[in-house]
């Protein structure tokens, strides 16, 4: 069997897991009482149930062990210990709250393990700047802080229903589509295997009632890890993506940067106004841009669109850069101004509008929407009051 088609089935298989084992795990959990409850800083106003990473995770590795009929797959058993460490992990922090720096020293921990397991961290740019394989005193480091970013951009993004999930789903779509071209079909079939279990809990997640349940960290830190080990896979020296895609035009750094460019810039600009506001930059608020979407009236789903589209958006820029055969470094730099642009820009510009509010209200004591219903003559009348 072709391997396209072993991968589409590999697919199907995770899919139809995750669908029959998503009521189950939904049960367990109420029966637990394991629930992600409202506060302050959350947007959802009830309880609700909080292990959707493992109905994820269980689809995921049902397809991606059925590949083993078609590959040797030795080679992603480092990421399927370290997927199912972080679940474990994550659940124990949706169960018990766990330190932020007790969390962050676990992360370092596994993707050091992973790094080792795979035998190769983050230790080759392929031309960017002129550079190739790099020193290990740089490439462990680059690859530890690298891999920390995303998996902490992954965990901090899953604020609303459908984003985290819809995401990832654009995330290692990509990313398969890049190992298959390289023909690394094992991690393609792997990307394949998760999009399938995402599928089932995106839909339940978005569109679920009775049956809806968030992933919790358990899944943002199980789903990081994996972006992290195809990080690697690519930018590690004599990667197969590295050896298929052409070295003079084709910026493997920029792809990947592109492809989780929203997670990490906006994670880059939230944990900065953390910081420059004396606050520790794990600490939870309302900044993000999601929160932006919300407060200006979209809705859940609207919200998680407009943010895989405009990720999208970054990555047909990084594409027109590299179709006109712009150097490596310009297909960085593009992705970089396109990135900032979306996620420093647009936050601005949604943000407007709640400043203005609060400046009406300030002055007039009445809301933004009582505002904007009043006539000229009635603005006036209220100017001079």
């Amino acid at each position: 069997m072709p391997d396209v088609y072993f991968i589409i089935l590999v697919f199907s298989i995770s899919l139809l897991v995750a669908a029959l084992v998503h009521q189950p795990v939904l049960t367990f959990a109420k029966k637990k009482h394991f629930y992600d409850n409202p506060e302050e800083r959350k947007l959802q106003r009830v309880p609700i149930p909080v292990m959707g990473g493992f109905v994820v995770f269980m689809g995921a590795m049902a397809g991606s062990l059925c590949y083993w009929f078609k590959h040797d797959c030795h080679s992603i058993v480092p990421v399927q210990i370290a997927m199912l460490l972080m679940l474990i992990i994550g659940a124990w922090d949706d169960i018990k709250k766990l330190s932020p720096l007790l969390r962050f020293v676990f992360e370092i921990l596994i993707v050091i393990a992973l790094a080792v397991g795979n035998n190769y961290p983050v230790n080759d740019l392929h031309g960017l700047w002129g550079v190739h394989e790099i020193s290990p005193l740089i490439a462990w480091p680059l690859t530890v802080f690298g891999c920390i970013g995303i998996i902490n951009a992954i965990n901090m993004i899953d604020g609303i229903d459908g984003l985290s999930s819809g995401i990832c789903i654009m995330a290692f779509g990509f990313y398969g589509i890049l190992f298959f071209y390289s023909h690394d079909f094992v991690r393609a079939a792997l990307a394949a295997s998760i999009i399938g279990g995402l599928i089932p809990f995106f839909i339940m997640n978005v569109f679920g009632n009775r049956s809806k349940m968030f992933i919790g960290d358990a899944g943002t830190m199980m789903l990081g890890i994996a972006l992290c080990d195809m990080v690697m896979a690519m930018l590690t020296k004599d990667s197969l993506c590295g050896q298929q895609t052409d070295p003079t035009n084709f910026c493997l750094i920029a792809y990947a940067l592109a492809v989780l460019a929203i997670p990490v810039f906006d994670t880059v600009r939230v944990m900065f106004g953390r910081i420059s506001r004396g606050e520790s930059p794990f600490y939870p608020d309302k900044t993000h841009l999601h929160h932006a979407f919300i407060d200006y009236g979209f809705h859940h789903l609207e919200t998680s669109l407009m943010e895989i589209i405009l990720n999208m958006m970054i990555i047909g820029v990084w594409w027109v850069f590299y179709k006109s055969h712009f150097s490596e470094q310009w297909q960085l730099y593009g992705v970089i101004v396109a990135s900032i642009g979306v996620c420093y820009g647009l936050y601005w510009m949604l943000g407007r509008r709640k400043r203005i509010a609060q400046k009406v209200k300030d002055m007039y004591g009445i809301s933004m929407d009582e505002y904007e219903a009043l006539t000229d003559e009635e603005r006036k009348k209220l100017k001079k009051n």
